[in-house]
């Protein structure tokens, strides 16, 4: 097969030159700025489209996780996990199952924290908050090692 473009496959191949330490910071910001893009649609939907009582508090943080998640899985594949971008298939596949997994994990344990946690004018905030921080770190460990792994050196 004959590449039209003859720096494609070379900036494909070529691990990211930020390393770990650097992922992780471009990560922390562009999860930062997304987790107030998720918070901003969750309070949005709870507060002002009156969504705040079950059912509805569940569709609210789905859609706020979708919103924000979708966002960030762009973002960080253009600024953080950049080295290890393939395209395809196999890529779009983990994404799926990665923020279908973490979808049920940040609903779920929203939900849990909604019964745990006592009633407050900071309770879904904090609930939020919970369920976004046990997202984050299983997305983080899966988009670096799974969906954007980087190529070794023997597959070069």
């Amino acid at each position: 097969m004959v590449a039209t473009d003859p720096q494609a496959d070379a900036t494909a191949a070529q691990p990211s030159s930020l390393g770990l330490l650097g992922q992780l910071i471009r990560f922390a910001l562009i999860g930062g700025f997304c987790a107030l893009v998720d918070l901003g649609t969750y309070t949005l939907l709870t507060q002002a489209a009156g969504m705040a009582t079950s059912p509805w508090v569940d569709v609210a943080r789905a859609i706020s996780f979708i919103v924000g998640t979708t966002t960030a899985f762009f973002l960080n594949r253009k600024f953080t996990f950049s080295g290890g971008r393939r395209d395809g298939k196999a890529q779009i596949g983990s994404f799926v199952l990665l923020y279908t997994v973490t979808f049920f994990v940040a609903v779920g344990v929203n939900q849990l924290m909604l019964q745990v946690l006592p009633e407050s004018a900071w309770q879904h905030t904090l609930c939020w908050a919970v369920s976004q921080a046990t997202a984050t770190v299983i997305n983080f460990v899966m988009l670096k090692w799974v969906v954007f792994r980087e190529p070794s050196t023997e597959e070069n």
